[in-house]
């Protein structure tokens, strides 16, 4: 089992606890009896291997991503977390050449299979990046931009699709008074639940984040934060994250990659204060990364 295993010998010899000090630990909300405590999965990663060219970036990663919670993805830079990320919505076709091998399931498909809808995929499992990228255009067409484009053409529905997404990512009453304004207009933090708003518009059941704080200051991260964990009440959330509080504060479970391989998997409390692995317990302690 490789980085998997361990010895019965070796966990004894371990402390019984492995946290950074003044973390707060989530301990999981689990919602059924499916994978990860879900009822069902949302999204299963089966062996799933990737090669940019002649660089092999994942090396046969099985995970699932529960109904509705959120799995934080963590490990240290260039270990392959964003590229897992994108392959949940083939976001990495866009960076050729790309080959994948094993599955990627989403209600039962293989996502990486020939044939794919990749509109109708990134619809349902929506991605938002790194840094804000709003469209040099008005706050409400960049929210109505997704609406538009899977047909909706009443402006009625429209306002109902944009008023919707910006309440729901706690922005509505910011800028309601000035929707017709540019959106670069808005500060750093506004303009990320902005980019959270237009995914949200076109109605996804799984949202994709890669480091959606990384850039904001404390005040905007905790805004990001608490509509997060007001999203999963309604979808399944993945985020990759290199902050190991914001991951114990907001996550359910848990992903840890080194180099490509999946180290260790599990509900955040476990991982965060009993992780099963040498190389997780250093990472989260602060040891290398």
């Amino acid at each position: 089992m490789g980085l998997l295993a361990e010895s019965a010998e070796r966990r004894a010899e371990r402390p019984s606890h492995a946290f950074v000090p003044g973390m707060e630990v989530s301990r999981g909300r689990p919602r059924g009896s499916g994978p990860g405590g879900g009822s069902k999965p949302a999204i299963e990663a089966r062996d799933l291997a990737l090669w940019y060219g002649t660089h092999q970036v994942l090396k046969g990663i099985t995970v699932t991503i529960p109904d509705r919670q959120i799995e934080a993805i963590i490990g240290p830079s260039g270990c392959g977390k964003s590229t897992l990320l994108r392959c949940f919505n083939r976001m990495n076709d866009l960076y050729p050449p790309v080959r994948y091998e094993g599955a990627v399931l989403f209600e039962g498909v293989d996502v990486l299979r020939n044939g794919i809808d990749l509109v109708e995929l990134r619809r349902r499992v929506g991605m938002v990046f790194q840094r804000a990228n709003p469209f040099p255009m008005s706050i409400f067409q960049n929210v109505a931009y997704g609406p538009k484009l899977i047909g909706i053409r009443s402006r009625g529905d429209l306002e109902e699709a944009v008023e919707g997404a910006l309440k729901q990512s706690a922005l509505w009453n910011e800028v309601k008074d000035r929707l017709n304004k540019p959106a670069l207009g808005l500060s750093g933090g506004q303009q990320q639940r902005l980019c959270i708003a237009r995914a949200l518009a076109v109605k996804p059941e799984v949202l994709l984040l890669d480091e959606p704080a990384s850039a904001l200051d404390p005040t905007a991260t905790a805004k990001i934060e608490e509509l997060i964990l007001e999203l999963r009440e309604s979808m399944s959330v993945a985020i990759v994250t290199h902050n190991m509080q914001q991951a114990a504060r907001i996550s359910d479970r848990t992903t840890f990659l080194m180099e490509g391989k999946l180290v260790e998997e599990g509900p955040t409390g476990d991982l965060f204060t009993h992780p099963r692995e040498r190389l997780t317990e250093d990472y989260i302690t602060g040891r290398f990364g």
